[in-house]
């Protein structure tokens, strides 16, 4: 015959396993609203303590929303970098001097030392003769002079600037977008024209109501002013490789292109370079071009006991770029974590707070056969509830903050789902472990001192 049981008829299912799933049922179900109990006991005393309760999440939901806008701010950065490098060029190379003795990314990255003389310098002979080897293969180099930074207009308005000297190969190698008008060409470097390309927001700025091409503008250097006559604009990027040092300027300035040529009238310069890009053309083997550069610069460079030539591509200096700006990330977030210990010990001291004020509960509960389990587990997850809804909380705050933040980077971006599961996660194991220890007091309690407890 067939047995009804409380799945339906089970056919040939046998006796022991008919008792078994019913014995597991009734356990399961019984696990389930000893925990729906406990977890609304916990609800009515957060009603019961509101303001207590929200200073206890504080620390939780400052921890979980600062981890939440790290991540997502970070990733949104990170997004940018690599489209604005590959929109530059994943067939760039970067030459540039390298100390002896230093790490490959040495030099770029804000750590050369000793700083190079003009004697070290890469100079336009050279570069001419590597370009008349290997120029079938090349379809750019750019080449750049740091004149300083300057303020561009009159007394009554103006922006600061970086005047910077560049080739004409510069605008394809760093993905200069033109707007308006013109790049620097190579008449205005063999005639050392003073000419500039602005940027947008520079044109915004100081002509707002006109055309700025055939304008012409005062440069402020050091208490030297010149006059260049502007013949283009280019779109100024605020965030991205502008954070790098490598195009559309830093915060609060753009660049002010000027023919290098003049810029090293500007500086009395002999020419000469620390460093220079080298965009090949598509289908060249960049490993293989790193070679020739190499092969070619390294016994120039042979009896100078300061420095060589390094030749790094794009894809390396964006693994760089993207190890450095992960371990910031780190190092912020680790910082972040430190709040959430301290919420978990604010958690573990209003628990300890919570576990005094219920002495005499704790005593009745006991004195009328709970067992020190149960009470153990009512506290734990009371601490567990406290923290999952602060991580929550955190994780709303975060997201907002981070949307805002990736907003500001114009690439606006949400936290993956799994952070946010690992996020609320860990905000419960806080919960779990800064609320055993009050739990576990709560649960060996005396029920009779408990009952005098005044």
């Amino acid at each position: 015959m067939l047995a009804p049981t409380r799945w339906g008829w089970c056919g040939r299912r046998s006796g022991w396993a008919w008792v078994v799933g019913l014995l597991w049922e009734d356990w399961a179900g019984g696990v389930w609203m000893f925990l729906w109990e406990n977890i609304q006991l916990a609800l009515e005393g957060l009603r019961a303590n509101k303001m207590r309760s929200l200073l206890t999440m504080l620390g939780i939901i400052i921890g979980i929303s600062a981890v939440i806008a790290i991540v997502t701010v970070g990733g949104a950065m990170t997004d940018v970098v690599t489209d604005q490098m590959h929109s530059i060029g994943a067939n760039n190379i970067q030459v540039t001097l390298h100390p002896r003795g230093g790490t490959d990314f040495t030099v770029g990255f804000g750590g050369a030392s000793p700083a190079p003389l003009e004697v070290d310098f890469i100079t336009d002979e050279m570069i001419e003769r590597f370009y008349g080897i290997h120029h079938p293969n090349i379809t750019a180099m750019g080449l750049t002079h740091p004149v300083g930074n300057g303020w561009a207009g009159d007394l009554r308005a103006g922006v600061n600037v970086s005047v910077v000297g560049v080739n004409p190969g510069f605008g394809q190698t760093n993905g200069i977008n033109m707007m308006n008008g013109r790049f620097i060409n190579d008449s205005d470097v063999l005639s050392r024209r003073y000419v500039a390309v602005i940027s947008h927001r520079l044109a915004d700025e100081l002509f707002p109501y006109a055309d700025p091409l055939g304008q012409e503008i005062r440069i402020d250097l050091a208490g030297v002013s010149d006059i260049f006559m502007i013949v283009g604009v280019y779109e100024h990027i605020d965030i991205g490789l502008s954070l790098l040092g490598m195009g559309g300027g830093s915060a609060g300035r753009t660049d002010f292109y000027i023919p290098i040529t003049t810029a090293n009238l500007l500086t009395r310069s002999g020419g000469g370079h620390q460093s220079f890009v080298v965009m090949v053309e598509p289908g060249v083997e960049i490993s293989g071009f790193v070679r020739h550069i190499l092969d070619f610069f390294s016994p120039l460079y042979a009896h100078n006991p300061r420095f060589t030539v390094a030749a790094l591509p794009m894809d390396t200096i964006l693994g760089v770029t993207e190890t450095i700006m992960d371990t910031l990330a780190i190092a912020v977030a680790v910082i972040a974590g430190i709040s959430l210990v301290v919420g978990g010990v604010g958690v573990m001291n209003i628990m300890l707070v919570s576990v005094t004020e219920r002495t005499r509960e704790i005593g009745t509960r006991k004195a009328l056969g709970a067992r020190s389990s149960a009470i153990r587990i009512q506290f734990v997850v009371e601490a567990v509830i406290i923290c999952a809804i602060g991580g929550i909380l955190g994780v709303a705050l975060g997201m907002v903050l981070g949307y805002v933040g990736s907003l500001l980077l114009e690439n606006p971006s949400l936290p993956s789902v799994s952070i946010i599961f690992i996020a609320v996660g860990f905000s419960m194991l806080i919960g779990l472990f800064f609320g055993y220890y009050p739990a576990n007091k709560a649960s060996k309690l005396d029920p009779i001192e408990a009952l005098r407890y005044e």
